[in-house]
């Protein structure tokens, strides 16, 4: 049997439908988890056992039986902790049924299956009673439901459930308590991957502007959060409008509500400016007093930035207003966070909303079809200036009076580029409906709509009858072992095993920039394809070795496009120059970059003769899939 999975386009970053073999999709599911990132965040694992052996003094201490249940066990970490610490018996809840399996042979191998159950449901599918599940109620319960928006994995409905249904009446818990932070900031290069800004264009007749459809000026974007790492932004790319502010807490040893809410917080502007976005993060309470503490924030907010763990699995939050406002310093106003049970969204209000009782904005939705066209990083890209320069540079030197220009685009500005420089027709093939609809607007905001021919068709598809007749992180992946003393190698063993399924010959799209990495070697050509010919039917093969300059360890190998714009002029889509001598990367931040990580990490470091790196990698022209395989080699030469 087939089945249609998921899978992110690894140019694009976005997400494909194709057929895969029945099993694939939870092979996938393993290999891509974060399960490994989690279990290797020292500072979560600290917090988490501080916190379990406390709570379970606590209910030791008044005499009772310490019986936790835990939702959410992945491999049993949490309740083999808690075991440890005392617990008389866990109710350890998984709903993945491969991990659920894992984590049965995981609490086996540590000797722990006479007090840890595994129950291979969703948390709201649990029964209670002498013939169910669980035969009585909890009185610790222990979760990590949480994503980088704390409630993006459905953490509310899920302690909701559990709270009414599950465990005791003001049962202990851990975490104790969450708590949401927000900071106003004015910052043009993130509000470009949320707008699009006017684009000037030098012609020969004088400077031409491309201009945004003032359905999209008014469109107040996509519902999703923007998860990043914020630590990798830079300071002088944001100016702070407020303090950091709490926006709200959730008490997880409470009954806990998923209906919608809102919470303000008054403020006067540190600096007057244009309150673009919202910057978030929040922190986890493992104890009831909040000496156990686990924190989210960049480092300008952290309490010890010097102890700062880097982590993927929990990164920060940046939500965009809906639309920009002038803000004064010291007149002050109101941030209102709203949620539903899955989703915060922003809002600035003058008066309070006490007062002022207004109807809350509901959750905000695009509705000029660009923010669902176009990801985060590809708003960026095409608001930088210098890269429609170069592409305009690129056009110059090819278009004459006579030139017939076809754009293959779903959603490139190239089109309207080619027009204003001159071009005598342009043609522009928008694959879906979307990239169809949006173009429309931007050509008639820009009064081009009888001036560039759109066509709705796949570009293999197309016929001479449509143009007219005219022809012209590594840790992410590592092995786990042994985690705070229990033994993990079963889960190690199991995305392993996942990562022989063919994803493992696929790269992964990660945004690099983000994430603080070197070179170990310098950048190597690998494949090339000349547009100018036809796109050839068979699979094109590639293979060599790459040399490790560098000391270091290989944690994977990074593949990216350099299109040649001209023999003078390239727009790269990951390294924007030459690494420098300690191999430190500047990566272009408007792209995802292509990661094959190494399903181990070789510790040697070169000191004699480079070590080397053997490669192979085969394009799928009928498919567009590029698959690779990569060794370290084996044996060292003399003297390393």
């Amino acid at each position: 049997m087939k089945v249609f999975c998921g899978r992110a386009n690894p140019t694009t970053g976005s997400v494909e439908w194709l057929e895969e073999d029945e099993h694939y999709d939870y092979h996938q599911e393993i290999a891509r988890s974060s399960y490994a990132d989690m279990l290797h965040d020292k500072d979560r694992n600290i917090k988490y056992y501080q916190g379990i052996r406390a709570a379970v003094s606590r209910v030791k201490d008044r005499g009772q039986k310490a019986l936790v249940l835990d939702i959410g066990t992945g491999t049993g970490l949490l309740s083999m902790m808690a075991v440890t610490a005392g617990a008389d018996f866990c109710y350890a809840i998984e709903v993945f049924k491969p991990m659920a399996d894992a984590a049965v042979k995981i609490v086996e191998k540590n000797g722990f299956s006479d007090k840890i159950k595994i129950i291979n449901k969703h948390s709201t599918e649990v029964t209670m009673g002498p013939d169910g599940d669980m035969p009585c109620r909890a009185n610790i319960l222990i979760t990590e439901l949480f994503d980088t928006e704390l409630i993006g994995e459905g953490a509310l409905p899920s302690y909701e459930h559990a709270h009414r249904h599950l465990v005791q009446e003001n049962c202990e818990a851990v975490p104790h308590r969450a708590t949401v932070y927000a900071q106003l900031v004015e910052s043009r290069r993130m509000w470009s991957w949320n707008k699009l800004f006017p684009i000037p264009v030098h012609t020969s007749c004088g400077e031409q502007v491309i201009v945004p459809p003032l359905e999209l000026e008014r469109c107040p974007g996509a519902p999703s959060v923007y998860d990043i790492q914020l630590n990798q932004v830079s300071s002088s790319d944001f100016t702070v409008l407020s303090d950091v502010l709490p926006m709200f807490s959730v008490d997880f040893s409470k009954q806990v509500s998923s209906s919608a809410a809102c919470h303000s917080r008054q403020f006067e502007p540190l600096a007057s400016g244009r309150a673009q976005v919202v910057l978030s993060w929040w922190d986890i309470e493992m104890d009831p007093e909040g000496k156990i503490k686990c924190s989210m924030a960049p480092f300008w907010a952290h309490s010890d930035p010097e102890e700062l763990q880097w982590r993927d699995h929990w990164m920060q939050c940046v939500y965009f207003l809906p639309q920009e406002e002038p803000v004064v310093q010291g007149s002050s106003i109101y941030l209102v966070a709203h949620h539903d049970d899955y989703c915060v969204w922003y809002s600035l209000q003058r008066t309070s909303p006490e007062k002022d009782r207004r109807v809350y904005p509901p959750r905000p939705v695009c509705d000029c079809q660009a923010h669902l066209l176009w990801n985060r990083p590809r708003f960026g890209e095409i608001n930088d200036q210098d890269r429609t320069d170069q592409y305009i540079q690129a056009l110059r030197t090819v278009l004459k009076p006579d030139s017939v220009c076809l754009c293959v685009s779903d959603g490139s500005l190239l089109s309207l580029l080619a027009h204003h420089l001159g071009a005598e027709q342009v043609f522009t093939v928008e694959s879906s409906a979307a990239s169809h609809r949006l173009m429309k607007k931007i050509f008639k905001a820009n009064h081009l709509e009888d001036k560039i021919n759109i066509i709705e068709k796949r570009p293999e598809l197309l016929t001479s009858a449509d143009l007219e007749g005219k022809k012209d992180l590594w840790r992410i992946r590592s092995p786990c072992g042994d985690c705070e003393g229990f033994d993990v190698h079963i889960m190690d063993d199991m995305i392993k095993r996942a990562l022989d399924f063919r994803e493992s010959k696929e790269a992964e799209p990660h945004p690099l920039w983000e994430y603080p990495c070197r070179c170990l070697s310098e950048p190597q050509q690998i494949l090339t394809f000349d547009f100018r010919q036809p796109v050839p039917p068979h699979l094109i093969h590639a293979e060599g070795s790459i040399e490790l300059r560098r000391p270091g360890r290989s944690h994977g190998a990074v593949l990216w496009m350099e299109y040649h714009l001209t023999p003078d002029s390239t727009v790269s889509t990951g390294l924007l120059k030459s690494a420098e001598d300690k191999g430190d990367c500047c990566w272009n931040p408007h792209c995802k970059q292509a990661v094959y990580f190494f399903t181990t990490a070789d510790p040697r470091a070169p000191l004699g003769s480079p070590q080397t790196v053997s490669y192979t990698v085969d394009f799928h022209p009928h498919t567009g899939d590029i698959t690779m395989d990569f060794s370290l080699s084996d044996t060292l030469d003399d003297g390393q």
